[in-house]
C-alpha cells in the first residue's frame, strides 16, 4: 500500500498551501512543519520553519552565519534539527499522519534530517511532503521508492489537491490500526 504521498512542482506554484490546508484538516493527528519566507522590505532575504504545534525557527537568512549554502541562503542546520526534526523523531509513536515542506537541498545539509525522512517513510503512518523537483540523488531515491506516489503541483490543478490529498490520507488512515 502507498502511505506516502509526495507533491512537487516549480517554486511558487502553491505547494506549501496546499500542505497548509491538508495540515488544518488533520491538525488533530498530525505532526510536521513547513516553511515559510521571511521578506523585508519585499525582497526574499530567507525561510522560517513553522511545526504544526506552534513553534518556529530560522531554515535559512542570507546575513546568517553558516558554512552550509544555498545560492544566496545560508542554512542554519542547528536551528532546524532543534525545531522541526528532533520533535518530529520524539512523535514516531503517536502522530497518525507526518506533513513535512519541504525535501530539498537546505534540509539535506541536516543529516538528522536525512535519517528522518527515510524512518518515516518506512513507518506504517501515512507521509504528505513537498519535494525538490530538481534531479539530486537523495530526492530521486525518495521519489523512485515503490511505496511513494509523486504529484506534480500545476496551476490548474492547486486547488482541487488539498481535497484530494484528504480524500486519499483519509483512506489511508481508516485502514491504519488506532
Amino acid at each position: 500500500m502507498v502511505y506516502n504521498l509526495l507533491i512537487s512542482g516549480r517554486p511558487g506554484v502553491g505547494k506549501t498551501t496546499v500542505l497548509k490546508k491538508v495540515a488544518r484538516h488533520f491538525e488533530q493527528v498530525a505532526a510536521g512543519f513547513y516553511t515559510e519566507e521571511i521578506r523585508e522590505a519585499g525582497v526574499r532575504k530567507g525561510f522560517a520553519i513553522r511545526t504544526l504545534d506552534g513553534k518556529t525557527g530560522l531554515l535559512a537568512h542570507v546575513d546568517a552565519p553558516s558554512p552550509y549554502r544555498v545560492g544566496k541562503y545560508r542554512v542554519l542546520v542547528a536551528d532546524f534539527d532543534q525545531v522541526a526534526v528532533e520533535p518530529l523523531f520524539r512523535r514516531l509513536r503517536n502522530a497518525r499522519l507526518f506533513i513535512i515542506d519541504e525535501i530539498g537541498k537546505m534540509e539535506f545539509f541536516s543529516q538528522r534530517f536525512v535519517e528522518l525522512v527515510f524512518s518515516l517513510l518506512d513507518h506504517p503512518v501515512p507521509v504528505v511532503a513537498s519535494i525538490m523537483a530538481r534531479p539530486h540523488p537523495l530526492a530521486d531515491r525518495i521519489k523512485q521508492r515503490p511505496d511513494v506516489k509523486l504529484i506534480e503541483v500545476k496551476e490548474s490543478n492547486r486547488d482541487g489537491l488539498p481535497d484530494q490529498l484528504i480524500r486519499e490520507i483519509e483512506q489511508i488512515l481508516q485502514g491504519l490500526p488506532r
